[in-house]
């Protein structure tokens, strides 16, 4: 199958790279991405286009005789490239711009899960800093405090800290003039967890859970980020918790769209936390989720090229069962001097042969670029290494030992990811 992944990132990386191995095993994909990376360029072609340009992407793809679209981030969903690509008759794997709301407004995702009776968190929805300090008076500290708009993972602030709730609250709505909208929640107790859920606009297909690390420091410590680093699978998740998740938040999502006329086609990304009161969403996203995706999909054993064309067409209630390794998978993403504050670039980043030459370890690129020959740092979050292993011990020893033989001067990781779970630490409370 002819596949062009839209987008630039790990989770691009990752979705190349399970298709690539698709391919080796005999499946013969010809793959391609716009614009990608140089780490994908290791398995498909790259093409120079614009991934937010949807009447780009589109030629691209009717010029490749593109048989199946991905598209990656949430910027080109929210811009409506798969809209554009759809309308040329290409199956194409994503939201459209409107079902893409969900990720693109928070205060939208709220309404619809009202509309669908989904639980979630409390929250006001605040148009001027007076109502965000009459709100996060009313439920207190910790403060959460939500940029309404997409901000790249980093439009979320938790915090004990009243005036930097403000602060960042004054900051959003100021940068979005008019249209400013915060959304304040209270605070959710109890472990998070992702849970991606695929659909065609009917039915739900369901991956396995992953939990992410979104603060920069260890033991949960500094700014949120992008995320830092995930693992999966989750052992001290509730038994059941999936298809819970299914039964009263994703499908009921799905069919809530539905009958606005905005089917969702696509990845929910369900982001959770299993609270004292019960399982409760904390926010959707409209994509692959960055970095859990990079350990989800090494854990797939059922063609991810089948999955992504049966949500394209519409015909995932004929797919079979997925099929998983039971063996735990660890990522630790390598970040840029600064990260996720003002980030240097072009620091050369030396290593990733040598850290794809240890069993079980792979290296997904995010902000790399090359400087003639030269591969360097072009991003905050550089690279995730990806580690497999016959337990959690053994993936997070594999993932960390692939870290450092990584060169990357001003770089900085997590030293714990996983390692709670590793030792059965993490704890669901008593609902």
């Amino acid at each position: 199958m002819k596949i062009l992944v839209v987008g630039t990132g790990a989770r691009e990386h990752a979705i190349v790279h399970a298709l690539a191995a698709e391919s080796r095993d005999g499946q013969g994909h010809e793959l391609h991405a716009a614009p990608g990376n140089p780490g994908i360029g290791r398995e498909a072609t790259l093409h120079p286009v614009d991934a937010t340009d949807g009447a780009a992407v589109t030629a691209l793809a009717q010029q490749l005789g593109a048989e199946l679209v991905v598209v990656g981030p949430e910027a080109p969903l929210v811009a409506g490239v798969a809209d554009a690509v759809a309308a040329a008759g290409i199956p194409v794997f994503g939201p459209s711009a409107e079902a893409a709301r969900l990720e693109g407004s928070k205060a939208f995702a709220k309404e619809v899960m009202a509309a669908a009776n989904v639980p979630t968190a409390m929250a006001h929805v605040c148009t001027t800093l007076a109502e965000v300090a009459e709100a996060l008076d009313g439920f207190g500290a910790p403060y959460v405090v939500k940029d309404d708009g997409l901000a790249a993972g980093k439009g979320v602030v938790v915090t004990s800290d009243r005036d930097a709730a403000l602060a960042h609250a004054g900051a959003a709505l100021l940068a979005r003039g008019a249209e400013g909208r915060v959304v304040v929640e209270e605070y959710l107790d109890g472990p998070e967890v992702s849970l991606f859920c695929i659909s065609d606009g009917t039915t739900v297909v369901p991956l396995v859970p992953a939990q992410d690390f979104k603060r920069a420091g260890d033991g949960d410590a500094g700014p949120n980020t992008g995320g830092m680093g995930a693992y999966t699978p989750l052992d001290w998740a509730p038994a059941g918790l999936v298809d819970e998740v299914v039964e009263r938040i994703a499908q009921p999502t799905v069919d809530e769209m539905a009958r606005r006329g905005t089917p969702f086609a696509g990845v929910l990304y369900v982001g959770l936390a299993l609270t004292s009161r019960g399982t409760r969403v904390v926010e959707f996203n409209a994509r692959f989720g960055d970095p859990e995706t990079q350990v989800v999909l090494a854990r797939l054993r059922t063609p991810l090229s089948t999955v992504l064309l049966a949500s394209a067409t519409g015909t995932l209630a004929d797919l079979e069962p997925l099929r998983w390794s039971p063996d735990p998978v660890v990522n630790v993403v390598v970040a840029a001097h600064g990260y996720p504050g003002t980030v240097r670039s072009g620091d050369p980043v030396t290593g990733v042969e040598d850290a794809e030459a240890l069993d079980g370890v792979h290296v997904l690129h995010a902000g790399t670029s090359l400087d003639g020959d030269i591969l360097v740092a072009s991003g905050g979050r550089v690279l995730s290494v990806v580690a497999q292993g016959g337990t959690l011990d053994e993936a997070r020893a594999r993932a960390y030992e692939g870290v450092a033989v990584i060169g990357l001067e001003g770089s900085h990781h997590r030293t714990d990811i996983a390692l709670k779970a590793a030792r059965g630490e993490v704890t669901v409370p008593a609902v």
